[in-house]
């Protein structure tokens, strides 16, 4: 009986083990005519990371904002390096100014984001407007910046997949201010996988642009 609880539990370790890599080997073949190599692979993880960060930590920063809890600047500041983070990504490619450009438009767009929060939280129509308004003018700029800095970027898919973005975030927001958590939980999944396939379109796209990467 021993020897067959063991046999299980090794099982279960291996298939612990195993269940990454798979996911990770499905991450890495998502899209047609991209290499399937460990540099292709490499980039796509790490997009993939940072994108996910970006909206785990947008959520967690609408969460401390709505309810005012005392981790809302840490929490902050650690969706700010995020954007940093991002912005150091590109620079292999693009160099430090441009790096540094994408990482000031997301900063932007985290600022921007907390003021269409906290105009919501307070019932502030006018300024929920305005700040809205700006919010997308920057998903415009990240956009164009990016479609401007690589051929193989559509500026409208850049510019759909951003506003969808910032649609998934506001939902967010309002579903948890209406305390309708369920509907709050399903947007926040639908934005992650949104994310995760604009992170795809990013790897993709520089993957093209730099072959010589990637061989």
């Amino acid at each position: 009986m021993k020897k067959v609880l063991r046999n299980l539990l090794s099982l279960f370790l291996l298939a612990l083990i195993l269940v990454p890599f798979k996911s990770q080997a499905l991450e890495c073949t998502y899209s047609k005519d991209i290499p399937f190599n460990k540099a292709a692979c490499n980039l796509r993880m790490v997009q993939g990371k940072l994108w996910i960060d970006h909206v785990s930590w947008t959520r967690s920063f609408i969460v401390s904002d709505l309810s005012s809890l005392e981790d809302k600047g840490p929490v902050l500041e650690r969706l700010l390096k995020n954007q940093d983070d991002i912005g150091n990504s590109i620079k292999p490619y693009y160099g430090e100014e441009a790096g540094n450009k994408l990482a000031a438009l997301l900063r932007e767009h985290i600022e921007l984001a907390g003021k269409v929060t906290d105009a919501a939280k307070n019932g502030n129509k006018d300024e929920l407007e305005k700040y809205n308004k700006l919010w997308y003018e920057n998903a415009d700029k990240i956009a164009n910046f990016l479609s401007s800095a690589n051929p193989n970027y559509s500026n409208k898919t850049l510019k759909d997949m951003l506003y969808m973005h910032l649609q998934f975030v506001t939902d967010q927001v309002v579903y948890r201010l209406n305390k309708d958590w369920n509907a709050d939980i399903k947007a926040y999944d639908k934005g992650e996988n949104h994310m995760i396939e604009f992170a795809d379109i990013l790897s993709d796209g520089i993957i093209k642009q730099f072959p010589q990467k990637f061989k």
